[in-house]
């Protein structure tokens, strides 16, 4: 009953945050992005792999989020909507630079484009971000060589591993932002841990006999 109590109250007070959003509170805006900012920037930046575009890119899910929560009717819970808009974003920068990819664009331009008619105090609000728990927990050598293995993982496998393995979604919630069903994710999951398993193999000879649970303590562990 206590854990039945607890998931009632926590979407009450969500339909109180989402109410407040869309009323159009300065307050429950800048709660929401001093809550998930860090975490979808976190996100982006491992999907994109260069931290600028991450920010450019997590200002603009912000933005669209500040322009969309009037449009939000609860179909799904408001961190997943907001997770779901991120890996839209990030879906769309990937496309843009296969086919611009021997182009230069100023970041200036690209986001003089996204941003026009975003109010001031929005922009001021959304500080470069500071260093992550995930960043500050993790040691610098387990890092570089998750960080680098995830890179080589591609997608959707990638994104799979992401939002389950270190962003710490359960496996509805992730078939939820992917669009995808429950089996396609579990199966996304195996095979992209395989994946995992097979470049730090590679890339270390002398630990192929690393087990998959080791594996799994390291992202679940090491890249919460």
């Amino acid at each position: 009953m206590g854990n039945i109590a607890s998931a009632l109250s926590l979407r009450s007070e969500e339909a109180e945050l989402i109410a407040e959003l869309q009323a159009g509170s300065e307050d429950a805006f800048a709660w929401l992005i001093a809550r998930y900012h860090q975490p979808i920037y976190s996100l982006l930046a491992r999907m994109v792999h260069d931290r600028a575009d991450a920010a450019d890119l997590t200002q603009e899910v912000f933005v669209k989020v500040f322009r969309g929560v009037g449009r939000f009717h609860g179909e799904s819970s408001l961190r997943t909507w907001i997770y779901r808009i991120a890996l839209h974003e990030a879906s769309n920068q990937r496309r843009w630079w296969m086919r611009h990819k021997q182009q230069e664009m100023p970041i200036e331009q690209e986001m003089t484009e996204s941003c026009s008619g975003a109010p001031i105090k929005l922009k001021e609000m959304l500080v470069d971000p500071a260093e992550s728990p995930f960043d500050m927990a993790m040691h610098a050598e387990n890092k570089a060589r998750i960080e680098a293995g995830l890179s080589q993982v591609p997608e959707p496998f990638r994104t799979t591993l992401i939002l389950r393995d270190i962003e710490g979604f359960v496996y509805e919630e992730v078939a939820e932002i992917q669009g995808v069903n429950l089996g396609t994710v579990k199966s996304r999951l195996v095979r992209g841990r395989a994946l995992l398993r097979a470049i730090f193999a590679e890339s270390h000879p002398a630990r192929k006999t690393a087990t998959a649970s080791g594996l799994e303590i390291s992202l679940g562990g090491e890249a919460r």
